[in-house]
């Protein structure tokens, strides 16, 4: 995916931006852009403060210290605008599972201000857009996952928002419904610029974004794209496929000590890019390596090497 979409002014700056609960501290003075036009995702496992970014960016909670400008708007000051500039589609189910999709939709028109006339032609072109045309009259409580999450995106681009923000869109979604979601959030980006803005705490789901904020508790730890915090980290990983795993684990750790990870009948290696050859761990390993492939490292690899520990633990 494209990567370069940076517009002069970015779609959202962040300055300093501090928020509590309690005495628990949530965010940690983050300052963060987001460029217009992009994909942008907040990755971060639990408790990193994405979801409470997420809050402040849609303006659910007031701002307790630093700065948001969202598409030229302050959220401090011109609360409005920023709400009429952007959607949002929340991690938990909004529609009402007694109402038909076409019902949800249009109850969310009423409250955007949209004529009957405007609403029915919106409807028209997003049922399109969305594959959601032999849908629209069936109750919501008896549609899949994945087509719920397409209404719930439809509602959220009703009147067309230059911003659209989703909060663990992928959230209970089998792998197919993801992959369409994913699709339809990619036709929004390309086709009417729409700037979207998504948390995630799922690896794969970020490393399709344009651009990735990594958040470990509170705290902005790096943000660039995905294909250049790969590169940054300097290293390469070794996925060497053997029969006997625990041999080549304990080879490893004595001659190099060297951590190794078994991973579906192979041991996968980190290494910075000077310190193990392959041709090396050939000779050293012989006939226990079946193979040994090289690859970059993962979004995981980088928040490990960043933040000093696995990304679920």
């Amino acid at each position: 995916m494209a990567v370069g979409l940076e517009t002069s002014m970015p779609a959202v700056q962040i300055e300093r931006l501090s928020h509590k609960y309690g005495s628990k501290l949530a965010l940690d003075n983050l300052s963060l852009e987001i460029p217009q036009e992009s994909i942008f995702g907040v990755l971060g496992p639990n408790g990193s403060g994405k979801s409470t970014l997420f809050r402040l960016l849609s303006t659910l909670v007031p701002i307790q210290s630093g700065n948001i400008d969202i598409l030229g708007f302050n959220v401090a000051n011109a609360q409005q605008q920023v709400r009429e500039s952007i959607g949002v589609v929340f991690q938990s189910p909004s529609l009402d599972r007694k109402l038909t999709a076409r019902e949800n939709i249009q109850f969310q028109a009423a409250l955007y201000g949209i004529s009957k006339y405007h609403t029915q032609e919106r409807i028209d072109e997003l049922s399109k857009a969305f594959d959601l045309d032999d849908h629209l009259d069936t109750k919501v409580d008896k549609l899949s996952g994945g087509l719920r999450r397409r209404v719930e995106l439809v509602k959220g681009i009703l009147h067309r928002p230059r911003l659209l923000l989703l909060d663990e869109p992928s959230t209970g979604l089998d792998p197919l419904s993801r992959l369409e979601l994913w699709q339809a959030l990619v036709r929004l980006q390309r086709e009417h610029s729409t700037t979207i803005v998504l948390t995630t705490h799922l690896l794969d789901e970020a490393q399709k974004c344009h651009r990735v904020a990594i958040m470990d508790q509170g705290r902005l730890l790096v943000s660039d794209s995905p294909g250049r915090l790969q590169e940054s980290t300097g290293q390469m990983v070794f996925s060497i496929a053997t029969a006997d795993q625990n041999q080549v684990l304990e080879l490893l750790k004595n001659r190099y000590g060297l951590d190794g990870i078994c991973d579906h009948g192979s041991v996968r290696l980190v290494l910075q890019e000077t310190s193990v050859s392959p041709t090396e761990l050939y000779a050293m390993l012989g006939p226990l390596a079946t193979s040994i492939t090289i690859g970059r490292p993962s979004l995981e690899d980088v928040f490990i090497k960043i933040a000093g520990k696995s990304f679920h633990a």
